[in-house]
């Protein structure tokens, strides 16, 4: 028996040390521990800060174990760009992510692989976002309707010190909602709620310990843990998007496109005749896709706008009179005022260059064996691109680690947008809806500004600024108070 024993204990040894050997002329990293690797390093508070100290010890290109799974990191904006943008293609894939392809099926277009289907998809999505107003003034003129909606909510609510999260979560999602379904859903809606919490809580679980653990340990996937909330989540938001599809093809007339959908039931009848990769199942999943990348993250960034607000009641006064002064008596803003506002401009990048919603972007993946920074990456290789790291390197930015506009001014006070900035990533697979999130941003803000006056009601601390890690990164839960800027002066 003690042979037998000793024999299963160099087994494991040899596996290992087998697991944690990495490749010939791969990035330099730290050692892990069985099973887990260097999963531990990720549970301290500031996971971000972890891997600063990682890149000035092993350089801006280094590898950590991840539940078993060799991943390399880019830190810095040398080696972030060359992922993204000078290799964008090179390094256009998605690794294998057992929990999310599961779900997904690896269709789409956010954890598709790269090649002929989701070049299909991306394009047409791309082709019918601007059909539906992307960019155009139609698109304004819906996100300012919503925005007044969002308006009259604030004022019936500032009585007291309120969370405005749920708010800006509805408004937000109504833009996306409107493009997808052609509908609008009121704050009270359940129906939205439930769908919304589930996005919410499948991304924050997708980077955490039970989804680690299904990736690395097939044996577990089929048990009653915690990570079965994921999989139950995405039967609930495939569930509202499998009703709004029937009533859509229930209702639809051939020629009269009222939405997304319309259009893409369109585009399955014509694919019928050719080779394609148009189907049910894919509309399904650009649904989640689309209305996750397009709510989730612009209502964190509108979250942390608010915060930062009252956390430099300066800055907001500031905005507030390049505003005024810009618009005088008429009623809203244009988005093409922008170019005459370049404080407020430069603030609403500085909040999302501090606060980096994705810290670490959406993994990448080498489609073919690559080269990065003199180093040997096999295909299908699990790339973390820190777009953190980008936003405070000290090589691209005035005040990289401090939150000042001046950031994005130049000596004359005019707007710039340093090439380091890369919150909506770049190259191939940068964000389909930059263009709207930044419209977004900037019309729901500053008619926010126009109309209140915010403040912090807790006098005896500040502002928490600190962020929750995560694939996206969120303020914990606040109030503000809110007074009618004409009630103020």
């Amino acid at each position: 028996m003690a042979i037998l024993s000793w024999l299963i204990v160099l087994s494991l040894l040899f596996l290992y040390l087998w697991k944690n050997q990495r490749p010939k002329g791969f990035p330099p990293g730290p050692w892990g521990l069985p099973l887990i690797g260097n999963l531990l390093q990720f549970r301290k508070k500031d996971p971000l800060k972890v891997l600063d100290q990682l890149a000035q010890k092993y350089g801006p290109i280094f590898s950590l174990n991840i539940g078993g799974t060799l991943a390399v990191f880019t830190h810095g904006f040398p080696s972030v760009k060359e992922v993204l943008v000078t290799k964008g293609t090179e390094f256009a894939g998605r690794p294998d992510n057992p929990i999310v392809d599961d779900i997904v099926k690896k269709k789409g277009i956010v954890a598709a692989p790269y090649g002929q289907a989701w070049k299909e998809q991306r394009r047409f999505s791309l082709m019918l976002l601007r059909n539906f107003g992307l960019g155009k003034k139609s698109m304004e003129e819906k996100i300012l309707q919503e925005a007044s909606y969002l308006i009259q909510t604030f004022t019936d609510n500032m009585g007291a010190p309120f969370d405005p999260s749920l708010f800006l979560e509805t408004a937000v999602t109504n833009i996306m909602s409107s493009i997808l379904f052609g509908k609008r859903f009121e704050n009270n809606d359940n129906t939205l709620r439930t769908v919304m919490h589930a996005i919410h809580q499948n991304i924050k679980m997708a980077t955490g310990s039970w989804a680690m653990l299904y990736n690395a340990v097939p044996l577990v996937r089929n048990l009653p843990l915690p990570h079965q909330r994921i999989v139950r989540n995405g039967h609930k938001f495939f569930s509202f998007l499998e009703k709004m599809l029937e009533e859509h093809k229930a209702t639809l007339i051939p020629g009269e496109t009222r939405d997304f959908i319309d259009a893409y039931l369109e585009e399955i009848k014509e694919a019928e005749r050719k080779a394609s990769s148009f189907e049910e199942e894919q509309l399904l999943i650009l649904l989640v896709d689309l209305l996750t990348a397009g709510s989730e993250t612009m209502v964190g960034t509108l979250w942390w706008a608010l915060l930062y607000l009252v956390a430099f009641p300066e800055v907001q006064e500031k905005c507030q009179k390049e505003i005024d002064a810009i618009l005088g008596s008429n009623s809203n803003l244009q988005y093409e005022d922008r170019e005459k506002l370049p404080y407020t401009n430069a603030v609403i990048h500085e909040i999302q260059r501090c606060t980096t919603i994705v810290p670490l972007g959406v993994a990448h993946a080498p489609i073919q064996n690559a080269q990065l920074g003199g180093y040997q990456i096999p295909k299908g290789t699990t790339i973390f691109t820190n777009l953190h790291s980008v936003h405070h390197d000290e090589s691209q930015w005035k005040f990289p680690h401090e939150f000042n506009p001046s950031n994005f001014l130049n000596a004359k006070g005019e707007f710039v947008k340093p090439e380091a900035f890369l919150l909506f990533s770049a190259g191939p697979r940068g964000c389909l809806g930059e263009n709207l999130a930044r419209m977004e941003l900037f019309l729901f803000l500053t008619t926010i500004l126009r109309n209140f006056r915010l403040s912090w009601p807790d006098k005896s601390q500040a502002p928490d600024l600190t962020p929750n890690f995560g694939l996206t990164q969120y303020p914990s839960s606040f109030k503000i108070s809110m007074k009618g800027r004409q009630e103020s002066d």
